[in-house]
């Protein structure tokens, strides 16, 4: 079974609060259903393309254990919290292994 990967590319937050009742709502929600987090904020360095000022990465047990988190009533109430005040490109990936 392949893994599945949250990846979260904010472009604009305007409201730092909002941001931080959303994380410390969804995180919880996520880990039950199996997500890590891999990458949350942190130093960066852009070499090409956009400018992203925040990247967070979940994983994911599989990709469909992600699509469902995503989808919960659960996950979107506790993004509510947020999402008028924070502007971001988020997408679910399918992973992969060369083993």
């Amino acid at each position: 079974m392949k893994k599945g990967y949250w990846i979260s590319l904010y472009f604009k937050i305007d409201n730092q609060e909002n941001l931080k009742r959303y994380a410390e709502t969804v995180t919880p929600i996520i880990k039950s259903f199996g997500g890590k987090p891999l990458i949350r904020g942190g130093n960066y360095q852009n070499f090409e393309g956009d400018n992203f000022i925040r990247t967070v990465v979940w994983e994911f047990p599989s990709y469909e254990k992600a699509i469902e988190c995503q989808k919960s009533e659960a996950y979107q109430a506790g993004w509510d919290l947020a999402k008028d005040t924070t502007r971001r490109h988020m997408q679910v990936v399918e992973g992969f292994s060369t083993e």
